[in-house]
């Protein structure tokens, strides 16, 4: 009988903290859920800013962020693009050399 309440307190015992880790486990999930909600709206508010929407709710220090950021981005891909363009004038200019050659 000694042996069998010993193992009914193990069993209830690993029970109990896999309820408790489950509970945190959940808790964590809870609160990661919450971050990445609150992050997905703000990715959502920038989405529809860049894209000229919902610009009446802004100050105008919050604009002018949003217009320096806009004429970076515009920048970078013209730097990008003029970067493409560079390098298929030159492999064009080595295959007309060696169609010369």
């Amino acid at each position: 009988m000694e042996r069998i309440l010993e193992r009914y307190e193990r069993y209830s015992y690993a029970e109990r903290q896999l309820a408790a880790n489950e509970n945190e486990r959940t808790g964590s999930w809870t609160l990661e859920h919450a971050k990445l909600k609150a992050r997905m709206e703000v990715l959502q508010r920038n989405q529809r800013h860049y894209m000229g929407e919902d610009l009446e709710n802004l100050s105008l220090r919050e604009l002018q962020n949003l217009e320096h950021q806009l004429d970076s981005a515009l920048k970078h891909i013209r730097s990008r693009k003029n970067q493409l363009m560079f390098e298929s004038i030159s492999e064009l200019q080595k295959k007309v050399s060696l169609c010369i050659s």
